[in-house]
């Protein structure tokens, strides 16, 4: 209760922040028209029109091409941007939230055995350094390539490539708390390693892991919109940020604004998740208290 509390103390201290408190709006609003992308794109994202192909968006309503129904216009298919944006927003986010959620759970896992069974420690680091030494990315083609281009498989890609970041992080933070005179105490009433590790320890790691986790929900998406790009992430004609762009990219001078709009979002999104990371950190992390 008291560590939950904290977490709630810490929240209430980053809504204070007016940049984070921004950030947090914007990933909020972003949540609801993902989430509800039926109520607020009427069009198909995948139905094709190429009579009205290439119409260009609301900055052009001058033009007498353009048409209310397609207010950030339609791409070179005659397809509708927003409700691409839309949908394809809820397919980044899922694999972006998917991914994470597996990285944590397994690397919250291996990096508490690491942390407390010292005989553990060095063949689970020595596997996540295996992983460390691929460049992500590469990791994540790597595995596409033997396992098939899906969105399943970019999540399970993307998921593996996140494993080694929670693991050595929540294994440094064991390291410590384990060094406490409460958790000798424990040890002395003769609690058991699975009591110890997950009623006593993994509690004190969760600001550790909500850091970390913001950040990583950030470079998930970003890995899945690379993927995407590169023709292996979500198969086409499926929308996703990525994907738009690199199938905008014969029509980069005509319509510039098929890049630029999943590429705005790409953006936002990436940083909103990095700033809340950042100032979680800052409120959660005792050292860098004021």
């Amino acid at each position: 209760m008291k560590k939950d509390g904290q977490i709630r103390k810490a929240f209430k201290k980053l809504f204070h922040n007016k940049l984070a408190a921004v950030c947090f709006i914007i990933l909020l609003l972003e949540l609801i028209l993902v989430i509800f992308a039926p109520v607020f794109a009427k069009n198909d994202p995948n139905a094709q029109d190429i009579v009205n192909r290439l119409v260009p968006g609301f900055w052009a309503s001058s033009n007498p091409k353009y048409s209310p129904d397609h207010w950030l216009g339609t791409d070179e298919l005659g397809r509708d941007i927003w409700a691409r944006l839309l949908y394809g927003g809820r397919i980044s986010l899922r694999v972006g939230f998917t991914a994470t959620a597996v990285g944590l759970v397994f690397g919250t896992f291996f990096g508490l055995l690491a942390g407390y069974y010292k005989k553990l420690d060095n063949i689970i680091m020595r596997f996540m350094d295996v992983l460390f030494t691929f460049p992500g990315i590469l990791l994540a083609l790597l595995i596409v390539a033997m396992l098939g281009v899906s969105v399943r498989n970019a999540t399970i890609a993307i998921s593996i490539w996140s494993i080694p970041s929670f693991a050595r992080m929540v294994r440094g933070r064991v390291l410590q708390i384990k060094q406490e005179d409460y958790i000798a105490a424990i040890q002395s009433l003769g609690a058991s390693d699975p009591v110890i590790l997950f009623r006593h320890i993994l509690p004190n790691t969760l600001s550790t892991i909500i850091v970390i986790s913001t950040m990583r929900i950030a470079g998930a998406i970003l890995s899945i919109a690379t993927l995407s790009y590169l023709g292996v992430g979500v198969p086409v004609p499926n929308p996703e940020w990525g994907s738009m762009i690199s199938s905008a990219k014969t029509q980069m001078y005509q319509a510039p604004y098929l890049i630029v709009i999943p590429g705005i979002a790409i953006v936002i999104t990436v940083v909103c998740f990095n700033i809340l990371g950042d100032k979680l950190r800052d409120i959660l992390d005792p050292n860098l208290k004021d």
